[in-house]
């Protein structure tokens, strides 16, 4: 009853076992790193999406939003970050949003923070995670972000109906435009590989896919 009650109301299964452990049985779900040799399929997943994104930037995270591993189009565009934001383990909401990471180059920045943060408090709904709580209240300090843009950062067609918030980025090779995508595995029994996310980004716009391709 507590594990069907708990599929129907879509409970993470990290608190699953929590549940189950309360109604005084066993934990069910495994968590293992993602090392063990019983994911290696699993991170053979990863890599050939990662790999197969290029030339577009790519991530996997976990539920703390580490970095796990990311593809070769990600690394052009932490040039000018500050070094300490990019020593492991590296949080890519820290690295997102700090005044010394990506923050000043983004051209929409206020609208991807509110992105961000009504994400990471989702999860903190569902999941009342201290460390993502501590996280949520060190991101809310940061400086907030004019809602002005940069003059001529706007990029020619910006209408994504509601559906997307943009990723906008000023790089040397002008402002790029990104949309983003989650993907996560549909049936794990396992902790890790339910808490891993899959984040890639597609050109929003030709120029930017073009940039891209170049790069």
């Amino acid at each position: 009853m507590v594990l069907h009650l708990s599929a129907q109301l879509d409970v993470p299964l990290r608190e699953r076992n929590v549940l189950l452990v309360a109604a005084g049985y066993a934990p069910t779900f495994p968590e293992r790193q993602l090392a063990d040799p019983a994911l290696e399929s699993a991170r053979k997943a990863v890599d050939l999406v990662l790999t197969g994104h290029e030339p577009y930037p790519a991530l996997a995270i976990n539920r703390h939003w580490t970095l796990i591993a990311s593809n070769r189009a990600v690394a052009p565009f932490l040039i000018g970050v500050d070094a300490a934001l990019l020593r492991p383990p590296v949080n890519v909401l820290r690295l997102s949003l700090h005044p010394s990471g990506l923050a000043p180059r983004i051209a929409n920045l206020a609208e991807w923070r509110s992105h961000l943060l009504v994400r990471l408090g989702h999860q903190i709904d569902i999941t009342a995670d201290p460390i993502l709580v501590e996280l949520m209240n060190e991101l809310r300090a940061y400086p907030a972000p004019s809602l002005r843009k940069p003059v001529g950062t706007a990029p020619a067609n910006r209408d994504y109906a509601g559906l997307v918030v943009p990723f906008e980025l000023i790089t040397e090779s002008g402002l790029l435009a990104f949309i983003s995508t989650t993907t996560v595995f549909g049936t794990p029994v396992d902790i890790t590989l339910s808490e891993l996310a899959l984040e890639t980004f597609f050109p929003a716009n030709a120029a930017t896919a073009e940039v891209l391709r170049k790069m």
